[in-house]
């Protein structure tokens, strides 16, 4: 699931290197770290968090097809 994060968030960013997503396992849920550069951080939460919510819609409906949670955390 970080790879899929990882594809959408690296093609709304310019520093690309620093993206770093981390998967950390519990027991009803993984929770996807996202940590970005700090110019970068705008744009992947958008005008009034509209794209960090159509990424946390994503995981979870990925989530659902492998029965999985999923939550999205963005790190500052």
């Amino acid at each position: 699931m970080d790879s899929l994060v990882r594809y959408i968030v690296t093609s709304l960013v310019d520093q690309l290197d620093q993206v770093a997503v981390n998967q950390v396992p519990g027991e009803e849920e993984t929770v996807i770290e996202l940590r970005v550069a700090p110019k970068d951080l705008g744009k992947v939460i958008g005008k009034n968090g509209r794209i960090a919510k159509s990424l946390r819609t994503v995981l979870q409906a990925a989530g659902t097809k492998q029965g999985k949670n999923y939550t999205l955390e963005i790190v500052d």
